[in-house]
């Protein structure tokens, strides 16, 4: 049986499905090809430099706004009165107090870009537990398929065999009906384990960005905390999406002094030089003091709506921490349930193997039917199936533990890759650089790109 089901595997992994790879594909390789193919990280990397690009945009409240003003006008009355004139001004304003909001406003930009970074990790743990999912299932449906395969095969040799007895009269025509239709049973299963194994690689290129090559045997194991209290305490710590509420709720902290502050004074000074076409200079420098007194109640409108998004951000917090402590209970629960779906498959397996051995001596023997063996059979490619399920969930669990801990990335899992930097961008911009460094924008851009 075993030597069976190792050449159909063999003969499984040698078809067309491999995508004609000439070495093996290991899990490592799948979460490479999924972190550099992705699309969701790429969009996400885009929105990141967006919120980048916020911090530029607070930080130019600071600076002064200058303007050239080139104007011309002509004046037609009919009178002798009626002419053209022109007149060339530039002018500059500065914002020298505002209650502090611009500087908020700063602050507040910086907690989002935090926040987003916090969430292109999140994301990123999704691809990697998708790549992994996808390629655990592929390695069952190609074990299916060969253990399938082994079974027709099987069945096909019990056929003979009820035909070889039923010639010589050991047994009726119904022993070698049944061992007919257990035969038309198994091609059907393995026709269904082929259609699953074609859809196995096409949600493998969707989680990784193309198809899979050969798939290798067992990966290596992940190593975990000793307890689900370590590693709940792990998830506490690092999990991304408690980061990232973190920072939302410092945002919106922030967001309320800026609505205080916009109820304060502000100050501004300005400069405007100016010259007609007669070379009449008309230039003015001024001071200006501005406190609001009332706009219908619009202020206090956004301060109380700021409050309460306030609320609202810390509530989301607590909630986000109760979901990762129940995301870590229950990936510790699914990795405990499937090693010991494993322990109990290996068990049955050896069980069912005695079982079927005997019963195929005994029918030989006269005192078992060709249903007995047939069903003995099906016991021991059950409990096959069954393990090949168990070893792909106790896989999928081990790195969803990992996943809710936070810990589900490239850098943790040390797969040798180069990954996205975020501070690259944002180190470029976050002093709002003027035009003449775009060049320089374009090559970190470049650079960004070739690690992704």
């Amino acid at each position: 049986m075993g030597r069976i089901l190792r050449n159909a595997m063999a003969g499984v992994l040698a078809m067309g499905l491999s995508g004609g790879a000439a070495q093996s594909e290991t899990l490592t390789d799948t979460l490479i090809s999924a972190y550099q193919n992705s699309n969701l990280l790429e969009q996400n990397r885009a929105l990141l430099r967006a919120a980048d690009e916020d911090v530029a945009q607070a930080v130019s409240t600071l600076r002064p706004v200058i303007n050239f003003v080139a104007r011309g006008t002509h004046l037609e009355n009919g009178t002798a009165a009626s002419g053209s004139s022109a007149s060339l001004s530039l002018s500059a304003s500065l914002s020298l107090y505002e209650g502090g909001a611009n500087k908020l406003g700063i602050e507040a930009a910086k907690e989002a870009v935090l926040a987003t970074r916090s969430q292109l990790v999140s994301l990123e743990q999704d691809v990697l537990l998708s790549a992994v999912r996808a390629h655990m299932q592929m390695r069952s449906a190609i074990e299916n398929v060969a253990l399938s395969q082994s079974n027709v095969r099987l069945i096909q040799q019990e056929l003979r065999a009820a035909q070889d007895r039923f010639e010589v009269g050991e047994v009726t025509r119904t022993d070698v009906s049944i061992a007919e239709a257990a035969l038309a049973a198994s091609r059907s299963g393995l026709v269904a384990a082929q259609g699953n194994l074609a859809t196995a690689r096409e949600a493998f290129k969707l989680a990784v960005g193309r198809y899979p090559g050969t798939i290798a045997g067992a990966p290596r194991v992940p190593k975990l905390p000793a307890t689900q209290k370590a590693a709940r305490d792990i998830a506490l710590r690092t999990h991304p999406d408690i980061i990232a509420s973190q920072h939302s709720v410092t945002l919106a902290e922030l967001n309320v002094a800026r609505t205080k502050a916009a109820r304060r004074p502000s100050i501004s000074a300005g400069v405007d030089l100016s010259v007609d076409d007669h070379g009449n200079d008309a230039s003015t420098l001024s001071l200006q003091l501005t406190q609001p007194i009332y706009q219908g109640g619009r202020l206090i409108s956004l301060e109380r709506q700021a409050v309460n998004n306030r609320e609202a951000s810390r509530s989301q917090l607590h909630q986000t921490v109760r979901l990762i402590d129940q995301s870590v209970a229950n990936s510790w629960a699914n990795l405990a349930v499937a090693r010991a779906q494993i322990a109990a498959s290996d068990e049955q397996i050896r069980a069912a193997r005695l079982a079927f051995e005997g019963t195929k001596e005994e029918a030989k023997l006269g005192s078992r039917t060709t249903l007995d063996v047939l069903d003995a059979e099906q016991d021991l490619l059950d409990a096959r199936a069954s393990r090949i399920e168990a070893e792909a969930n106790q896989y999928i669990a081990i790195y969803s533990v990992l996943a809710s801990m936070g810990l589900l990335t490239v850098d943790h899992l040390k797969l040798g890759i180069p990954t996205y930097d975020p501070e690259a961008y944002y180190n470029t911009v976050k002093s709002a650089p003027l035009s003449p460094r775009g060049a320089h924008l374009d090559r970190v851009l470049e650079r960004l790109g070739k690690s992704q």
